[in-house]
């Protein structure tokens, strides 16, 4: 009998957007997850963690997904060079309770904290600050690997580069990640300064952003994709740098790492889909644009900077029993027409909802499967109602026209031959597989349905 916990449970990403029947195991111990993962009777398996993909990455129908949030401790700290050892289970959450009272926080910070370092690695998350420090990856000083055909090996990118940067990136095909060395940064304070930009339009909310990359460490706009013709694609802009201790009030500079506390929301019934509407979603946009106006030096701690949602737990139900996509595209910095034409899509259907962010990255993830590339990136909580994969197709034809990419970790429902076209390094990513897992081992209903691996995959679950 196995000795790690085991059920079959219904499983989805984050947009509980087509769940799935899985096998879940939850091993508690790094023991108990090598024998979980010698076990040849396992079958096809993939890692999960906090569960914060919006799609099917970590999702496998009829198999195994290994729960890796017991598995969540901090070895070591070095207190020099700011080099974190600890388990793939820990969240950032955990990380920052720690760390943020000591001076210290991860280089990247994705829009929650409910992410563990696994996932973060897996999905090279990315956050407000691209343009400058780029990708959780480049911030990993090294990582262990369990492969089905190499075993537990370490990996960095001096040591066997080709498999670390197959797994940076690589939705956990390579292996199970078991712990990682991360670089933290020393933080002065728990605040951001930030200056609010009013864009009328998205012509001027680019023009920002290029203004923004060399005077701001983080910016990021929401944008209203309700808004057409002269006001296409209007948004505030907010763009911040780290606070010095000397700029806090008196009464927080003595305490330059406290935040206050606020008490936690939470959304306890699926909201009935009528509630997200054009009218309702509109009037969201109208309130959010007029209460921000431009304005410079406003003091902002870290958790209502970088993760304004994680205060109203299951926020997901918003959209309802039905779900929602994620739909991350990020277009050449050069077609900025094929950005308008993506937002010109979404006014005229009016399917976006109020969460829509725009972002600039800088250069491209060093990931094989990385998403990142030089260009403007826009996220979009897409709810799914009648006609959704049709109009997802149409995103899809002007990301692809443009020479854009999708996110995988936010992907639901894109084809094989999209994808393909969206990564050039997948045919390198496919060999690195073949050599750490040549059996297929690893898998998801994501991986198969994109046939990302190569070994056999069809091209729907």
């Amino acid at each position: 009998m196995a000795d790690y916990a085991e059920k079959m449970t219904p499983l989805a990403g984050w947009g509980r957007y087509r769940p799935a029947m899985c096998r879940v195991l939850r091993p508690v111990s790094q023991p108990e997850l090598a024998g979980l993962l010698a076990d040849g009777g396992t079958g096809r398996r993939i890692a999960r963690g906090l569960g914060r993909s919006y799609g099917d990455t970590a999702v496998n129908a009829d198999g195994a997904v290994v729960d890796m949030t017991r598995l969540n401790r901090m070895t070591a700290f070095d207190e020099e060079t700011g080099v974190l050892d600890c388990e793939a289970g820990v969240s950032l959450s955990e990380i920052l309770e720690v760390f943020v009272p000591r001076g210290w926080m991860p280089a990247v910070l994705p829009g929650t904290r409910f992410v563990t370092v696994g996932g973060a690695i897996a999905n090279d998350v990315h956050g407000k600050n691209h343009h400058l420090d780029g990708s959780f990856g480049d911030h990993v000083a090294s990582l262990t690997l369990w492969t089905p055909a190499l075993g537990a090996v370490e990996c960095s990118p001096e040591q066997d580069p080709e498999l670390f940067w197959a797994t940076v990136g690589g939705v956990g095909l390579t292996g199970v990640i078991l712990s990682a060395r991360l670089r933290l940064r020393r933080i002065a304070s728990a605040w951001v300064s930030v200056d609010y930009v009013r864009c009328a339009n998205l012509q001027e909310a680019l023009e920002a952003f290029s203004e923004s990359d060399k005077d701001y460490q983080y910016s990021v706009a929401w944008v209203d994709c309700l808004s057409g013709e002269e006001s296409l694609g209007r948004s505030v802009l907010m763009r911040g740098n780290p606070a010095p201790a000397a700029m806090l009030p008196p009464a927080r500079s003595l305490k330059p790492f406290d935040i206050p506390r606020r008490p936690t929301l939470s959304v306890p019934v699926d909201f009935p889909q009528f509630l997200l509407n054009p009218y309702s979603i509109r009037a969201f946009n109208d309130v959010f644009y007029s209460l921000h106006k431009t304005s410079k030096g406003h003091l902002v701690d870290y958790e209502k900077y970088f993760f304004p949602l994680d205060r109203i737990l299951h926020w997901n139900r918003m959209y309802g029993h039905r779900g929602f996509v994620q739909y991350q595209a990020t277009f050449p910095l050069e077609r900025t027409d094929g950005l308008r034409r993506l937002l010109e899509l979404c006014s005229r259907a009016k399917r976006a909802s109020f969460l829509a962010v725009l972002k600039r990255f800088g250069a491209e993830g060093r990931g094989l499967l990385s998403h990142p590339m030089p260009g403007h990136t826009i996220t979009l909580d897409i709810p799914n109602a009648p006609g959704l994969e049709d109009f997802l197709r149409e995103l899809d034809a002007v990301l692809l026209d443009a020479g854009g990419r999708l996110y995988l970790a936010k992907d639901a429902v894109a084809t094989p031959g999209a994808i393909a076209a969206m990564y050039p390094r997948l045919d390198a990513f496919r060999a690195v597989c073949r050599r750490a897992d040549p059996d297929g081992l690893m898998s998801s209903n994501l991986s198969r349905r994109l046939a990302l691996t190569g070994n056999g995959e069809a091209a729907h679950d």
